[in-house]
């Protein structure tokens, strides 16, 4: 049967042509759909390296343009001030919060020399740890402990201590992120270790990240946002009272407040829409697939009443007839899809697209899109095929 039917496609291989073409082009948008939802899915589920939960962002700014000077003694009355509240568990300062799209980029050359490895960092206080929930592996969190050391505490995510230090443990290792012929390098300790950070939310790509201390009282740094770890079933009627606590702490900056998991909602929306958007794209063109692969159908079915005929003629049922049309119109699918899979394993193999399509999201992306071809074939060819099956004899003879 596969055999009579593979010569039955063959000798209309020129009006199939344009059909394969159409399934083609249908299976690669539906396999860029479900690459992404493939590649979102798997990013997901990934460690997200802290825990959004009862944490409040309070961004400081000095509006019109003014920046906020760093003040030691401003950062302390913040902190005594803020844990005095009933409201508030633990304060931390960073230079911004998760959840925003801002990005601290660095490079440096690694022990013993070699190519240049690029992270991203950000400077966070002593009790960023505590605030943000956040899991060492390896080591401690640095503290007060730290304080005149020569060089700067770090904590740096798994990744990077795997590619700093392959083999062996990295804590108490000592690496610099300024430039070889740099007057005054910054020398960088690493106190702990740990799982990740992906401080742009559960749909971020995972990155190789630092986390510097912040001290007021040692250095100057970029920090303009406190974190919050509030008490649990706090309100969000709660940021009138805060704003009027900061206020009395300085009342000449404005101050953004934010939970996480309002930010985490927002952000989630935010890079889920252009997927949704090209969702329905894709959606809209499937249809216009569906609905011309069903009007060829029609028509091919139209064209073959002789042949239909005689075959019910020399005695095939009207069982094997719809199985042969809709058996014809998958073995098509399957050939226009495996065409299209010889082109698109090419991007795993060479890894053209990085992380972004490895072997798993392509063999479910692959998955998922010869399941949705097939789908449409088979729907599609439902109708044509029963009613090929229901032609008898004597309609055959009559067709002109």
């Amino acid at each position: 049967m596969f055999r009579h039917m593979m010569k039955l496609i063959w000798k209309r291989k020129s009006r199939n042509l344009m059909l394969s073409l159409e399934i083609l082009i249908a299976f690669l948008i539906v396999f860029g759909i479900a690459a992404a939802c493939a590649r979102y899915h798997q990013l997901y589920r990934m460690p997200l390296g802290f825990a959004y939960q009862h944490v409040w962002s309070v961004g400081l700014s000095g509006g019109a343009g003014r920046e906020v000077k760093q003040d030691p003694a401003i950062y302390d009355r913040f902190k005594r001030s803020l844990e005095a509240m009933p409201q508030i568990e633990r304060v931390a300062f960073s230079t911004f919060s998760p959840y925003r799209r801002q990005i601290m980029r660095t490079e440096f050359v690694p022990p013993g020399g070699g190519a240049r490895i690029e992270a991203d960092m950000l400077d966070a206080s002593d009790d960023y740890l505590d605030v943000t929930g956040m899991r060492l592996l390896e080591g401690r969190w640095y503290s007060a402990a730290d304080d005149g050391a020569a060089t700067v505490p770090v904590v740096i995510t798994r990744s990077l201590a795997e590619k700093l230090y392959p083999g062996q443990s990295a804590i108490g290792k000592e690496f610099s992120d300024s430039e070889p012929d740099d007057k005054k390098p910054r020398t960088l300790k690493v106190t702990g270790v740990i799982e990740a950070f992906r401080g742009r939310g559960e749909l971020m790509t995972p990155v190789h990240f630092i986390f510097l201390r912040f001290a007021a009282h040692e250095r100057e740094a970029d920090v303009h946002t406190i974190l919050l770890k509030v008490r649990p079933g706090t309100e969000r009627a709660f940021e009138e009272t805060l704003v009027r606590q900061l206020k009395l702490v300085r009342n000449d900056l404005s101050y953004t407040i934010a939970p996480l998991t309002e930010m985490r909602a927002s952000q989630l929306k935010e890079d889920l829409a252009p997927l949704v958007i090209m969702a329905v794209i894709a959606a809209f063109m499937l249809a216009m697939v569906a609905f011309g692969l069903f009007g060829v159908l029609w028509q091919n079915t139209t064209q073959r009443i002789p042949e239909i005929g005689l075959r019910r003629a020399i005695g095939a049922s009207s069982a094997q007839i719809y199985g042969q049309i809709i058996g014809e119109q998958l073995l098509l699918s399957s050939v226009a899809m495996a065409v299209a899979l010889l082109l698109l394993v090419q991007l795993p193999i060479t890894g053209a697209l990085g992380a972004s399509l490895n072997w798993p999201v392509f063999l479910t992306a692959a998955a998922l899109s010869m399941a949705v071809i097939y789908l449409i074939s088979l729907l599609c060819s439902l109708y044509p095929g029963w009613r090929a099956s229901r032609l008898s004899p004597t309609e055959a003879l009559h067709y002109e």
